[in-house]
């Protein structure tokens, strides 16, 4: 079942993530994960959450593909760069849903 990674952060070192950004679209999708949504903070209109400026959503094909992407040892080096480049990271995961019912179920 897919998921969706919902990732929020602030850039903190602009070539720590560069080099990040630079091969991490062809390690997700390896990993069998597709880039949604690419967003730049625009204004909060609701909430108690600190803004943060960039907005990425991905859609991994499973929670086990996700994690091999998380785990690979083949990009032990590569993560340190998200790591080093980004500060006040929220990596929040969705199941996908083809309607609120779950959600709204009475128990």
């Amino acid at each position: 079942m897919p998921v969706y990674a919902l990732n929020l952060f602030d850039i903190s070192d602009r070539d720590e993530y560069l080099a990040y950004a630079r091969r991490s679209v062809d390690a997700v999708a390896r990993h069998g994960g597709k880039v949604i949504s690419l967003g730049k903070f625009r204004e909060s209109v609701q909430g108690d959450m600190l803004p943060r400026t960039v907005m990425i959503l991905v859609e991994w094909k499973s929670k086990e593909s996700f994690e091999s992407y998380r785990f690979d040892p083949e990009l032990a080096d590569l993560h340190p760069h998200r790591e080093n480049g980004t500060e006040h990271y929220i990596w929040h995961l969705f199941d996908k849903l083809d309607d609120l019912r779950p959600i709204l179920k009475e128990d």
